[in-house]
C-alpha cells in the first residue's frame, strides 16, 4: 500500500506493509483468542504463576544532536535476568548507509524489525529512485510493529540519519509509538547516561568532543547499571554517511578516568 503525503505528513509517499501485504516470512499468526492481547496479558502480570514471558531486559543506548552530525553510543551486554548472557553484542543495527537502528528490549524483537526494515527502506529506494527520509522510515518501523501491540514484543530502538532535511533522530517502541528530539537515551542505564549528558551536552560541540561525552556516559551508566557493560560503541552520522568511531572496553575506560582525577 502507498501511503500519500495528506496522510503522514512529513513522511511523503512511503511502503507502509499491513499484515495483510507480508510474507509468511515476515509476519506471525495472531493467537487462536478473540482478543491476544488480553490472553497475552495474564501471562506478562508479576503476580501471575504462569509468568514465562515477562522480559527482564537492560541496555544503555545513547543518541543526540550536535552541529556536524549525530551520536550513537551503545554498550555491549546482553542479560538473561541476573545471567550475563554475552558482553560482545552488536547493538547498533546497520540499516544502510545513511541509516542507523539501536537496539534496547528483546534482542530478537529488535534485530528482527530493524532487519525487516532494512528490506522495505531498500524497496522504498528502488521504487523511488531516491533514498528514504529518517522520518518515513521510523514511520514504516512503528506502523509495522503497532500491528502488534500488547502481544509480548519487546523493542525501544532509536532510528538515525541524514537526508535532505539534514540529521535525524528518532524513537520508536513496540507499542507504536514515535517521537523525535534532539537527545534520547533508551534502557536500564539511561538515567545515568542522561545525567551525564545534561552535565556535559553543547549543540556546538566539535567532533572529538561529542564523541568522547559518548563515550563517557556509556562508560558511568555501564559501571552504575548492573545490566549494561561490556565495550562502548560509538558510531558518529554525517552528510555523507555513518562511520564507526571506536569499540572502547568499558573497565579501561573507568579505571583509566580514576587515574586521571588522582
Amino acid at each position: 500500500a502507498v501511503v500519500s503525503n495528506a496522510e503522514y505528513g512529513d513522511c511523503g509517499s512511503l511502503l507502509t506493509p499491513d499484515r495483510e501485504d507480508m510474507t509468511e516470512e515476515e509476519s506471525f499468526e495472531y493467537l487462536p483468542h478473540t482478543d491476544p492481547a488480553t490472553f497475552v496479558a495474564e501471562f506478562q502480570k508479576s503476580t501471575s504463576a504462569d509468568n514465562k514471558i515477562k522480559f527482564h531486559t537492560g541496555t544503555t543506548t545513547l543518541g543526540f544532536k550536535f552541529k556536524e552530525g549525530v551520536i550513537i553510543a551503545v554498550d555491549s551486554r546482553a542479560t538473561a535476568g541476573s545471567y550475563i548472557a554475552s558482553q560482545t553484542v552488536k547493538k547498533v543495527i546497520e540499516i544502510n548507509p545513511y541509516l542507523l537502528g539501536t537496539m534496547a528490549g528483546g534482542a530478537a524483537d529488535c534485530s528482527f524489525w530493524e532487519r525487516l526494515l532494512a528490506k522495505q527502506c531498500r524497496i522504498y529506494q528502488l521504487r523511488n529512485r531516491e533514498r528514504i527520509s529518517v522520518a518515513a522510515a521510523s514511520k514504516i518501523l512503528s506502523n509495522m510493529v503497532y500491528q502488534y501491540k500488547g502481544m509480548g514484543l519487546s523493542m525501544g530502538t532509536m532510528v538515525c540519519g541524514w537526508d535532505k532535511r539534514g540529521p535525524g533522530l528518532y524513537y520508536v517502541d513496540s507499542d507504536g509509538q514515535r517521537t523525535t528530539n534532539y537527545m534520547f537515551s533508551v534502557g536500564s542505564g539511561s538515567t545515568y547516561a542522561y545525567g551525564v549528558m545534561d552535565t556535559g551536552y553543547r549543540y556546538e560541540m566539535s567532533v572529538e568532543e561529542a564523541c568522547e561525552l559518548g563515550r563517557k556516559a556509556i562508560m558511568h551508566a555501564a559501571h552504575r547499571d548492573a545490566m549494561s557493560g561490556g565495550t562502548v560503541n560509538l558510531y558518529h552520522m554525517k552528510q555523507d554517511g555513518w562511520v564507526k568511531v571506536s569499540q572502547t572496553d568499558v573497565s579501561q575506560m573507568y579505571y583509566q578516568s580514576l587515574e586521571e582525577r588522582k
